[in-house]
């Protein structure tokens, strides 16, 4: 089970975004604070002068009844985490004292604040669960001794982790096929991602259960934000109060008519951050699943390189292609590997050479040499030339037929990358260098054999603004479907 491969910031990095979760800070001064120890009574809690103590150390001047229970909040996650830990001396008086890894801890030691940083992400990701599955009436209704109720209740727990874990999973996708500067997701869209089949318009019902489902997750993800987990709008508790619940649904998941940032915030939003990342990732490795991170191909020759972006269509393919480049000292070496992963006549053979071409460009002059030894080669040629024409180099442009081969494999790269859609594949298809005479032209082209020279033709046919070239780009794939028929 594959998920896409993400960047993630090195480890100091993320350890330095931990330490600065204001609930972690607390922690980790509740540990220093104890130093050498501090009196606790026999259930590991202070005392109610050393709570307000507390209280005022983490940072309030005058602290309330309600500051001085979320510091005991940051105290009771100190000592789950080690951070504090709870004892009794030998005279018998029950003390706390600093966890033996709050030095590293408090030295900034990645290993040291990531893993207790993802015990607390365990912690609260178990506790949000729990929360949302407690409900009063069935908890005051059921006594301890009732099997019935506690069924009722663990079943409830586990449905509402099983629905936190599934809206994390989609929201790390969707984090890692996010253009940069997009990741925020409204909280209609990831319910619907979760509720609709995908390819489907959500109908009323749907938009029952995506109503129902914004409000389940909107409280487990602020008790994930707490943490840096997530970054989070709630939903405004007036919104659902000015329209009936599957209206405001169908406004939080309309694509048509996309919500106003201000919108979107009564929605809710969310944002998975890059410890959001680091943790969901290891959650996804636990269960199974195969998680890469962008540079994991490294290790990989050219051809096994070219080939797994071929096949997973990644959007971080040139993240991959420059990683894999900088562990390379022979260029010259590098850019054969590439150009060996390149050649070839099946379907994602394209799509090989057009990351062949982009690894090419980052090596630049390097790679003239490897470059100029397949001018020849029959699916390479082409673009050899075209690649050292560009810069520069004195060699001769392609004949005719190798030239018309590599227009189709330029057009079946971006075809089989774009699936078909975007401007991006409408532009290439208006730049082809189709003559005055375009039967002439497309006589020619259907002729190439190039395994997708059905494919480029019918989407030349669909696409070209000039219905002249259109109408000859669709004749010429039937003559080419027939050949291939033949053949």
């Amino acid at each position: 089970m594959l998920v896409p491969p993400i960047v993630l910031p090195a480890d100091r990095e993320l350890a330095d975004a931990a330490l600065a979760v204001p609930l972690i800070a607390r922690v980790v001064a509740l540990g220093r604070w104890v130093d050498p120890h501090r009196d606790i009574d026999e259930h590991g809690d202070l005392g109610p002068e050393d709570r307000v103590r507390a209280a005022r150390m983490l940072g309030i001047e005058d602290p309330d009844e309600e500051d001085v229970v979320e510091a005991m909040r940051a105290w009771a996650l100190a000592c789950d985490l080690g951070v504090v830990e709870t004892g009794t001396t030998e005279g018998g008086t029950h003390i706390a004292v600093p966890g033996p890894d709050l030095p590293a801890v408090e030295a900034g030691d990645p290993e040291a604040v990531l893993g207790l940083w993802f015990e607390a992400a365990e912690l609260v990701r178990e506790l949000a669960a729990e929360a949302e599955s407690v409900d009063p009436e069935v908890v005051e209704g059921s006594e301890r001794d009732d099997p019935e109720g506690l069924a009722e209740v663990e079943d409830a727990r586990d449905q509402a982790a099983e629905i936190l874990d599934e809206a994390l999973h989609v929201l790390y996708e969707a984090t890692a096929f996010a253009e940069p500067g997009a990741e925020t997701v409204p909280l209609g869209v990831l319910a619907a991602l979760l509720v609709v089949p995908e390819g489907e318009e959500p109908d009323e019902e749907m938009l029952g259960e995506i109503t129902d489902l914004m409000v389940v997750l909107d409280p487990m993800l602020g008790d994930l934000a707490e943490l840096g987990l997530v970054e989070h709008t709630p939903i405004d508790p007036e919104l659902f109060e000015e329209e009936d619940d599957a209206t405001a649904a169908a406004g939080a998941v309309d694509t048509d008519h996309p919500l106003t940032d201000e919108d979107a915030a009564r929605f809710g939003t969310v944002r998975l951050t890059p410890l959001g990342q680091y943790a969901v990732r290891e959650w996804l490795i636990a269960d199974g699943f195969d998680a890469p991170l962008v540079g994991d191909l490294a290790e990989l020759d050219g051809p096994a390189l070219l080939r797994t972006l071929a096949e997973n269509g990644a959007r971080l393919a040139e993240p991959e292609l420059k990683a894999w480049l900088a562990a390379r000292e022979d260029a010259v070496g590098a850019a054969r590997e590439l150009l060996s992963g390149g050649r070839g006549r099946d379907v994602q053979s394209p799509v090989r050479r057009y990351y062949c071409g982009i690894a090419l460009g980052d090596l630049g002059a390097a790679a003239v040499p490897a470059v100029r030894e397949v001018v020849d080669d029959p699916e390479l040629g082409g673009l050899a030339r075209e690649w050292l024409r560009a810069r520069d180099e004195d060699v001769e442009a392609a004949e005719r037929s190798v030239a018309l081969w590599r227009v189709v494999d330029s057009v079946a790269a971006v075809l089989l990358l774009t699936a078909g859609e975007g401007g991006r594949l409408q532009a290439l298809v208006a730049d082809l260098p189709v003559t005055d005479n375009p039967a002439s032209y497309f006589g020619e082209v259907w002729r190439v054999p190039h395994p997708l020279t059905v494919e480029v033709l019918e989407v030349v046919g669909a696409l070209h603004l000039d219905r002249k070239v259109a109408k000859e780009a669709r004749r010429a794939a039937i003559k080419a479907r027939s050949l291939r028929a033949q053949g």
